[in-house]
């Protein structure tokens, strides 16, 4: 049926809840564990299983996160901060309630700049607030019973809200490609999906092109991967298209994906804000930012990444594309900050990167942040090319596989010991030439007749003859004089 069903005629909706689980060592409320893989129930305290008689109190770190995403986002910062109880009760959630600032978040409004196939568009936020994790409930390691691990319980959250601003799976996947590498660029989070440390629910709706009021929303969650979420939200237009146009009706509910099947299924009517009976968290006083300790975290924060792009074009002079690559990881971007400190040939520095380095990375399955090499050894490397000591062919296939093995030895002592330093004798490279030219006299006779491009198999039997040594420049101007 759904091959007659004309899709273009309605425009899609989506607005996303992330939630981000913050790289502090210990939970938002007290001092347990906050981290990722400890056995069931031991990074537990009567404070996270909320026993009576026990008071929370504040982590400082988690706050001055929360305000350092904010900024990179452009947001307003309050100044004036509380926590609310929202309350339901769900096994595991020990308190019967959770603390949230849902109702007051510590920042307001801000954006996240996306690339389209239309060019960059910002996507804007609606908040960022600050909550406490709840535990995890698992169905699936006893057949009688549902098990509780409660280790998560009080973990430090940011929920990060959109608002409906997003009309497509792809704006959805760029989105959250960007805000992961945000998180981890400001070193607020360390964006693991399959981990759980962040967390996507979407909340989709479907209007006709040309409607201004907003659809019934469907909210999918159980997504653990970007991929995921892009398969997640396609799965769910086409549900929701399908149904009007079969004469359904949409009910505003909470879904569940299947990765498995690729489809979704009801888990539970939509809740309503006033469902949860919010109210000001008792046992935690309001907390106040002066402009000095807002200046601090934003003096503290880095050169973020669009800022980077620009500068990388503009003064670097590298094109979009490989501006944009380095930058897609603060690692990346911190390396090539090192390198082209030592060396500014940051053309050259931007091709190791993200060539040699590159395939290095893919074939070990490594991140940047693990790379052997220091910025030292690459930049005595990349200066062995510059100075014409070696080409880069021998630079990258035999000294730099060396140079992996033995990242504190200097680039020229593994060349000299290969014996691989670039020959810019004259009278040595001269007589190959002239074996050259001699093994191919008929090729001379066309290059002097015009046929110009046979230089290129001139300089590459003599650069096979003399096993690469020698001068690709000096081998060029020999080559031109005795070709006259």
């Amino acid at each position: 049926m759904s091959a007659s069903i004309d899709f273009d005629k309605y425009e899609v909706v989506i607005g996303l809840e992330v939630h981000a689980q913050l790289q502090t060592e210990s939970k938002l409320f007290c001092g347990d564990s906050a981290a990722f893989g400890g056995a069931p129930n031991t990074h537990i305290s009567p404070i996270t299983l909320g026993h009576p008689g026990t008071l929370p109190k504040l982590n400082k770190r988690a706050v001055e996160y929360a305000i350092r995403l904010g900024l990179a986002c452009e947001c307003h910062i309050e100044k004036e901060n509380y926590f609310a109880r929202k309350n339901y009760f769900y096994p595991d959630l020990p308190k019967g309630y959770q603390v949230s600032q849902h109702t007051a978040p510590i920042c307001v409004g801000g954006r996240v700049v996306i690339p389209t196939a239309d060019g960059e568009r910002a996507v804007q936020l609606n908040r960022i607030h600050m909550e406490e994790d709840a535990g995890k409930s698992m169905h699936d390691q006893d057949p009688d019973f549902t098990l509780v691990d409660l280790n998560r319980a009080g973990v430090p959250l940011l929920e990060i809200v959109t608002e409906p601003d997003l009309h497509s799976s792809d704006e959805v996947y760029a989105f959250l490609t960007v805000l992961r590498r945000l998180v981890r660029w400001v070193d607020v989070c360390d964006g693991n999906m399959e981990e759980g440390s962040m967390r996507c629910d979407a909340n989709i709706s479907i209007r006709l092109k040309g409607e201004t009021k907003l659809g019934t929303k469907v909210e999918v969650k159980n997504l653990n991967s970007i991929r995921n979420v892009k398969r997640a939200v396609e799965s769910e237009i086409k549900r929701q298209i399908t149904l009007v146009e079969s004469g359904g009706t949409i009910v505003q509910e909470t879904r569940g994906f299947d990765a498995g099947s690729g489809g979704s299924y009801s888990l539970r009517s939509k809740e309503e804000a006033n469902d949860y009976r919010y109210f000001p968290e008792p046992d935690l006083a309001p907390f106040f930012f002066t402009d000095e300790f807002l200046e601090s975290i934003r003096a503290s924060l880095p050169e973020l990444p669009e800022a980077l792009v620009h500068k990388y074009v503009q003064q670097y002079g590298l094109s979009d594309y490989d501006a944009k690559v380095i930058c897609d990881d603060k690692a990346t971007a911190d390396y090539f900050e090192q390198v082209v400190t030592l060396i500014p040939k940051h053309k050259a520095v931007a091709n190791w990167l993200l060539g040699p380095v590159k395939s290095t990375l893919n074939e070990k399955g490594i991140d940047m942040i693990a790379f052997p090499l220091p910025a030292k050894a690459l930049a005595a490397l990349i200066q062995l090319v510059e100075d014409g000591k070696v080409s880069f062919s021998i630079a990258s296939s035999r000294i730099f596989p060396e140079l992996l093995l033995e990242p504190a030895t200097a680039p020229l002592e593994i060349a000299t010991r290969l014996n691989l330093l670039q020959d810019n004798n004259a009278d040595n490279i001269s007589p190959i030439i002239d074996e050259v030219l001699n093994k191919y006299p008929d090729k001379v006779a066309e290059f002097r007749k015009g046929k110009k491009g046979l230089m290129a198999l001139f300089v590459g039997e003599v650069m096979k003859a003399s096993k690469g040594k020698a001068d690709p420049k000096l081998t060029n101007q020999l080559l031109a004089e005795k070709l006259k």
